[in-house]
């Protein structure tokens, strides 16, 4: 990176205040964040650079006649500048394939983990 300016991904999101030398930040590296924006809370974040983001799906059981609660869980980049820990809320954007199982990159922390509690 030559300099550290911010640019905008094109969503209605609130910057990270730091800066990164990250190519895989959508803010400060090379990486477009295009299709689907979920809302999910952190679950795990002990791997380098990626956090499991998880987020509950209600999903109708025709025999019984009622909802059951599943979830969806996916890895996302955990960038440097915004840096989310686990029981934190965030919003992940779809990016194109980042690794063998990562496709989603953190955009915005929208609760820290004391806040959402």
């Amino acid at each position: 990176m030559k300099d550290a300016k911010t640019r905008n991904i094109g969503l209605e999101t609130a910057a990270p205040k730091t800066a990164c030398t990250d190519r895989k930040c959508p803010y400060h590296g090379a990486i477009k964040v295009r299709g689907r924006i979920f809302t999910g809370t952190i679950k795990s974040d002990k791997m380098q650079n990626t956090a499991i983001v998880e987020w509950p799906v209600r999903r109708y059981n025709k025999k019984y006649e009622r909802f059951e609660l599943r979830r969806t869980r996916v890895k996302a980049h955990n960038p440097k500048c915004i840096d989310a820990k686990a029981g934190d809320t965030v919003r992940i954007g779809e990016t194109r394939p980042l690794s063998k199982t990562k496709t989603f990159v953190i955009i915005e922390r929208v609760k820290k983990a004391a806040e959402a509690a």
